[in-house]
């Protein structure tokens, strides 16, 4: 934690997650692994995809830049392996278009699987016939210098969520959220078992059951002071 935000620095190597472990949690999804993990570590509801029906998950390569200055994605790029996602987050709030096609064409020749920032982006039609992946606070043309040096693999606070280097992030139509990396196993255990759970509740409702007494409701509405009537006329009565 002695290194959060901290400027010029640039670390080589980090942990990361197992690649199977990875497309895992991606086909667990946010929302559930949300759940799985006491519905902590998900990003502000303003980081959003500029795209719909992605989903991505890779260890975290994380950003720390300068309002106004995208020079640190340059040297991100060259610490970046296949199968990470890009984090990033300013110093200070900055909507600008930090990010576009160039950059993305450079983490696509990386295997790099999308960017999640807390900062505007911009070319956003081009990044999505790219296939490139992106969730942003903002889309915005303003473009940036290359003047201020950030950091490359510190810890950040992106989305108002503590971003370790390595942790694994997973983003899709729902958002974002984090899993850190020594919480992985045991995250990808519950949230297993919650979609399985999930499975058998939804084949139940599909047969008619009700939610009502799935999740035994009744009694609990009953307590509160829920009263059934057979027409408008009995319920004034």
């Amino acid at each position: 934690m002695s290194l959060l935000n901290k400027k010029g620095i640039a670390i080589r190597h980090i942990p990361r997650a197992e690649h199977g472990m990875i497309e895992k949690l991606a086909t667990a999804g946010v929302a559930t692994i949300h759940e799985a993990q006491n519905r902590e570590g998900l990003l502000h509801h303003g980081i959003r995809p500029i795209q719909q029906g992605l989903t991505r998950a890779g260890n975290a390569v994380t950003v720390l830049v300068t309002p106004g200055d995208n020079w640190m994605f340059h040297v991100a790029v060259e610490l970046c392996q296949a199968g990470d996602i890009l984090v990033v987050a300013p110093t200070s709030p900055c909507g600008d278009g930090f990010f576009g096609d160039l950059l993305a064409t450079s983490l696509q020749a990386r295997g790099v699987v999308g960017l999640v920032g807390d900062i505007g982006i911009r070319d956003s039609q081009t990044l999505r016939d790219m296939g490139f992946a992106v969730w942003s606070r903002h889309v915005h043309a303003q473009g940036t210098v290359k003047e201020s040096l950030g950091s490359v693999n510190i810890p950040i606070i992106c989305g108002g969520q503590l971003v370790n280097p390595g942790d694994v992030v997973v983003a899709d139509d729902d958002g974002v959220v984090v899993v850190r990396h020594a919480e992985v196993g045991t995250v990808l255990t519950r949230a297993e078992s919650r979609m399985a759970n999930e499975t058998a509740k939804r084949e139940r409702l599909h047969n008619g059951e009700l939610g009502l007494d799935i999740y035994a409701m009744r009694p609990r509405l009953a307590e509160k002071g829920l009263r059934y009537f057979d027409s408008a006329d009995e319920a004034e009565s």
